[in-house]
């Protein structure tokens, strides 16, 4: 049996869990999608992170193949995909996050996104199946058979393109720069009424790129900006009111900061008052050094370019109120 024709057989007898609305598609939804970014290098090396990007590939295939009453849910099927420890040979492997690594042997199921990223750092394809799939056509075959065998009614709503995942970020990204807060608020909580679990993390890692970008990947206290030439970032997005409390990720609730200032804020050791500046706790001793908390004492923080994406005066008095330790 060559590879293309065991992977064949093993897709064909994929092991579905049963609902009251037939047999869940979940899992068949997650490897056409993996398929297809493979295909489009949004995917290029043998590891599957969980990003918005995939998770918004996920959402608009399930939403044009999926036409029974089963919830969209992502997390499910990348945490089921690996197969019961019986599986002899799998070709989903999970690779834990440090600290983590027992959960995969202890936990029957994961069905949020917050637990996978929690838990999970990346999945991996067997050696064998990550050589189909980096193959154009071999990646076709499998993607085709996925869709005739499991969504026959539906398979011709199946696109290629990404135009779908970029409309749905284009909007979300309206929605962080222009809606106002009680109107955010407002559709997060609808979104939460609806388990709608993935437009709440594409929402939230919108609003972690979009407001660095805003402040010029600059941050707004230290005036820390590194430009490097391998993806990596060094300043956080920042809610002023935590999301928990909030539901609010739009950009008059985040400032831009360094990592040990995002935290000495978040921990409530400094502060921004009613005139942009920032304000240290005496709560707290510190050595004396260039990266000292102190020396920011009244300083005036750095603000967007444009007036309307300046933070909202009275989400820092929110914070001064209740979690700056005065």
């Amino acid at each position: 049996m060559n590879a293309l024709t065991k992977y064949l057989d093993k897709f064909g007898r994929l092991n579905q869990g049963v609902t009251k609305y037939g047999k869940a598609p979940h899992k068949i939804v997650l490897l056409i999608t993996v398929l297809q970014a493979f295909r489009n290098k949004l995917i290029t090396q043998n590891k599957i992170y969980v990003s918005p990007e995939l998770v918004a590939l996920f959402k608009g295939n399930w939403n044009a193949l999926v036409t029974t009453n089963h919830v969209c849910n992502f997390a499910l099927p990348f945490w089921h995909l690996r197969g019961k420890k019986s599986n002899k040979e799998p070709f989903w492997i999970l690779t834990p996050k440090s600290g983590f690594e027992s959960v995969l042997f202890i936990k029957e199921s994961i069905s949020s996104l917050g637990e996978l990223n929690a838990a999970v750092n990346y999945a991996k394809l067997s050696e064998d199946l990550f050589t189909l799939v980096k193959n154009t056509k071999d990646n076709l075959v499998l993607q085709q058979f996925l869709l005739d065998k499991y969504f026959p009614d539906s398979k011709n709503n199946f696109s290629n393109s990404f135009s779908g995942q970029k409309q749905l970020f284009n909007d979300i990204e309206m929605k962080i720069m222009n809606e106002s807060p009680e109107e955010y608020q407002k559709e997060i909580k609808k979104l939460l009424t609806e388990k709608n679990d993935e437009e709440i993390y594409i929402r939230g890692s919108l609003f972690k790129r979009e407001i660095p970008k805003i402040y010029n990947n600059t941050c707004c206290i230290s005036g820390m900006k590194i430009d490097a030439t391998v993806n990596v970032s060094m300043i956080d997005a920042c809610h002023i009111v935590p999301f928990s409390e909030s539901y609010n990720d739009t950009v008059t609730n985040g400032i831009a900061l360094c990592p040990n200032l995002h935290r000495a804020f978040d921990r409530g050791l400094i502060a921004v008052d009613e005139n942009y500046k920032v304000v240290v706790s005496n709560t707290f001793m510190e050595v004396e050094t260039s990266y000292s908390i102190r020396s920011f004492e009244g300083k005036d923080i750095q603000l967007p370019k444009m007036k309307s994406y300046y933070p909202l005066m009275e989400n820092f008095e929110w914070h001064r109120n209740n979690i700056y330790k005065a």
